[in-house]
């Protein structure tokens, strides 16, 4: 007898007069606004207008919906295809299932396309969402708990999840919670994605990269955990060998993108604040210098012209001051010459009228 272990609800869904209201749908909901608000916060902090991250979300969370359900039927068709199953239960995202894989792919077309509506390139949209993201899955997860679905192999250990329902193959029991871990190893991305930007300045996609190879390496582990029924390619589940392969590729993608592009690049969108984080355009250097040359010159004009009108004003104020004694002087002299020789001083008054 098992004497701690995570009880699973009775129910999935509570029924409000004809509206039903389901644990899954609500914890994709949660997280999805979740994943809008830090998308918005971290968008402003980078110079982007309030707004922008929820605008976007409106082409790349259907688009993100579409996208994993499409992923989740095409990789388990038997389940809606095969026969006893009636296709149309292909329609019923409300019950479960949606591939994470899909969700990201598809949703990325839907972000691109409302990036290209905004005008903003779609790798710092990416950046800004990405930690959002993580904390979505992480809420997401605890849908597939209200529908008691992917758990891991049987286990008596205290955390252990109790299995009850029989439905769809199910075989009561106590079972390792891989919801759980997924939910706590997607809260570490988000943290570790959230240090790393603040630390290193990842731009061009990195931080985005960044989650989604921290994410498949904790997906690969969690996958192998489990024991629902899935395919299998060389022994191993087809979504660990999409972990291990996508794992790669953004790994790849943070090595030559931080070769090729380092540095952050600068949130740009019309009716935005200047960025914050100190990031700078191509070419802005070169123009504050210009500016603050072009303000120097000015400075250097404006006070040659007040040194210049200072040694002017000083030369008038010093003829004005000699002319008196200058005046007094040629009196003195003028009585002294008219005294002595006023004949040649009536000369001198005859000459000037006839000049």
């Amino acid at each position: 007898m098992e004497l701690a272990y995570i009880p699973s609800p009775s129910r999935g869904v509570i029924h409000l007069g004809p509206i039903p209201l389901r644990g899954y749908a609500f914890c994709i909901i949660i997280g999805v606004f979740v994943a809008v608000w830090l998308g918005n916060k971290r968008w402003i902090a980078r110079g982007g207008r309030a707004g922008t991250v929820a605008d976007i979300a409106v082409w790349a969370v259907p688009f993100g919906l579409i996208g994993g359900r499409l992923y989740h039927v095409i990789t388990d068709y038997e389940l809606y295809f095969s026969e006893g199953r009636d296709w149309v239960d292909a329609f019923k995202i409300w019950e479960g299932g949606l591939g994470i894989w899909g969700a990201i792919a598809l949703g990325a077309v839907g972000a691109w396309i409302g990036c290209r509506h905004r005008g903003i390139p779609l790798p710092a949209y990416a950046d800004a969402i990405a930690p959002g993201i993580a904390l979505a899955q992480a809420i997401g997860r605890w849908g597939n708990w209200f529908n008691q679905e992917l758990y891991g192999k049987e286990t008596d250990l205290p955390w252990a999840l109790h299995i009850t329902s029989s439905l769809d193959g199910r075989v009561p029991g106590y079972y390792h919670p891989t919801f759980l871990y997924e939910s706590l190893w997607c809260v570490g991305v988000a943290l570790l994605v959230i240090w790393a930007d603040r630390r290193f300045k990842l731009g061009h996609g990195r931080a985005f990269a960044l989650y989604v190879a921290a994410y498949c390496a904790g997906r690969f582990w969690i996958e192998y955990m489990r024991v629902d029924d899935a395919h299998h390619i060389l022994g191993l589940r087809l979504n660990n060998w999409t972990a291990l392969v996508v794992f790669l590729l953004a790994v790849v993608y943070l090595v030559i993108s931080a070769r090729k592009r380092p540095g952050r690049e600068a949130v740009v969108e019309p009716g935005a604040d200047d960025p914050t984080d100190g990031s700078a355009t191509p070419g802005s250097e070169a123009e504050d210098g210009a500016a603050a040359g072009e303000k120097t010159d000015s400075a250097k004009v404006e006070s040659v012209k007040t040194e210049s009108a200072k040694a002017g004003d000083e030369g008038k104020a010093g003829t004005t001051a000699d002319e008196p004694d200058r005046a007094d002087k040629d009196g003195e002299d003028g009585k002294g010459e008219a005294g002595d020789r006023p004949k040649d001083a009536a000369e001198s008054g005859s000459a000037g009228k006839k000049s």
